[in-house]
């Protein structure tokens, strides 16, 4: 099977984005009072364009488990937790330590650029906010791309997906970046792509802001109801400076 390059697979898999040119926060928000101190940002589809390069390691991995599976295939059963996609495939769980190697093998060879507007994002917030990491990808990757990027000293907390046993939607993680932080959920808004990020951040006790990114689950935002939704990461300076 012949793999799509990026721009097949952004302008092919991901349906059309809704329209958007406002901030469109939702009803039951009071304005006045979402005044935060800490900002807790996903990395994958909320600062990094990564989606056309998980879909190859994706790829690469089913190839080499000879499992029949496809791009649409991925974007259909998408989840931040990977394991929501090997059951959907029906990967044994006996294979699943075998089946991340090979795809962070794949991912390796991989060199996915920031979303447009994520550096310009960071600085505009950088001084004014504590700022953390809160993610599903993996430590030594994630870690090494943000040093590529030179955001080392952004970010003074981070958690990755290996660093709680329970995923997100769960709130494990984000109440961890918490506590490294020593901050409360009062303080602290969390930036995140998808509607699992959303439900985390309820679960955690924190505000949310959702943004539209290039992975399918942007589909799913509006319905996850965020307090606010924001057309890209250009916009979310604007809305908390």
């Amino acid at each position: 099977m012949q793999i799509p390059n990026p721009s097949q697979l952004r302008s092919c898999l991901i349906p059309a984005l809704p329209r958007i040119s406002v901030l469109l926060p939702f009803p039951n928000v009071n304005r006045a009072r979402f005044n935060p101190t800490v900002v807790l940002l996903d990395w994958d589809g909320m600062l990094l364009d990564s989606y056309a390069a998980d879909v190859r390691a994706y790829m690469a991995m089913f190839r080499a488990l000879q499992i029949d599976w496809d791009p649409a295939l991925i974007e259909r059963h998408y989840s931040p937790d990977w394991y929501q996609v090997y059951r959907a495939a029906r990967i044994p769980t006996h294979r699943w330590a075998e089946a991340d190697r090979i795809w962070r093998a794949a991912y390796a060879t991989e060199r996915p650029a920031l979303l447009s507007g994520a550096r310009a994002a960071l600085r505009a917030l950088e001084g004014r906010f504590r700022m953390g990491l809160v993610t599903s990808g993996s430590c030594s990757r994630v870690e090494r791309q943000i040093r590529h990027f030179g955001f080392t000293r952004l970010f003074p907390a981070s958690v990755f997906g290996e660093d709680t046993r329970r995923k997100k939607p769960d709130a494990a993680p984000l109440r961890l970046a918490l506590a490294r932080l020593r901050a409360t959920p009062a303080e602290c808004v969390y930036v995140g792509d998808t509607p699992e990020d959303v439900e985390m951040a309820r679960r955690a006790g924190t505000r949310v802001i959702g943004v539209l990114g290039p992975f399918p689950s942007a589909n799913g935002m509006s319905a996850a109801r965020p307090d606010v939704l924001l057309p890209s990461i250009r916009e979310l300076p604007a809305y908390l400076i």
